[in-house]
């Protein structure tokens, strides 16, 4: 006959198996259900905005884990795209017209944001020519500058698609995956109102 104390050690070990095996659910969720999201918007024909030059939903790709020189100096930033959304410009550091432009309704988009304002991070990748740190760090508080012009840097920058790239703001979720690009050719709105559709619908980040 089974004694007491095996059968409450069996159910003690039942039960940590459970609670294991539903953190590794949950962990799992996090990672692949916006993955699925993407997916789903993508196939199912999607658009996030009315005005055709407005956001053009990518198929999604996790981007590479790379560790980058920030601008102002300093250690290598690890996992950058982590834990919030990231609006995101590929460019050379001595940033031309267009380059500011983007800089510029990044800043503005994240600054109507208002109480989400937290949530959202801008981050200028320097591919040559960096930086002016002292007048960018002026011109547009809080901007991360990291200088992606060396050879760590190749696969993440080739996560970009590269054509008219310059004219692009990219968005990156809080997991790391590129999901959407903006030409600022167009109606630079269609980025906010998709942005705070984001936002709204998200439960990371």
């Amino acid at each position: 006959m089974e004694s007491p104390q095996r059968s409450s050690d069996f159910s003690s070990g039942d039960s940590g198996t459970r609670r294991n095996l539903r953190t590794i659910g949950a962990l799992a969720a996090l990672f692949f259900v916006p993955i699925a999201t993407s997916f789903w918007l993508y196939y199912s024909g999607w658009s996030p905005a009315a005005h055709v030059n407005h956001g053009e939903l990518l198929p999604p790709r996790v981007l590479p884990a790379v560790s980058l020189p920030p601008a102002a100096g300093g250690p290598p930033v690890a996992n950058v795209f982590a834990k919030r959304w990231a609006l995101v410009y590929v460019g050379d550091g001595q940033c031309d017209s267009a380059c500011h432009y983007a800089l510029f309704v990044m800043r503005q988009t994240r600054l109507v944001l208002g109480n989400d304002m937290p949530r959202v991070e801008r981050v200028f990748l320097a591919t040559a020519g960096c930086c002016d740190e002292r007048f960018l760090a002026r011109a547009y508080p809080g901007l991360i500058v990291l200088d992606a012009s060396g050879s760590s840097a190749r696969r993440l920058i080739a996560s970009f698609p590269a054509a008219d790239r310059p004219s692009m703001i990219f968005v990156v979720d809080p997991l790391g995956n590129l999901m959407m690009r903006y030409d600022l050719r167009g109606d630079p709105k269609g980025l906010l109102q998709d942005l705070q559709r984001l936002l709204r619908l998200s439960h990371i980040g």
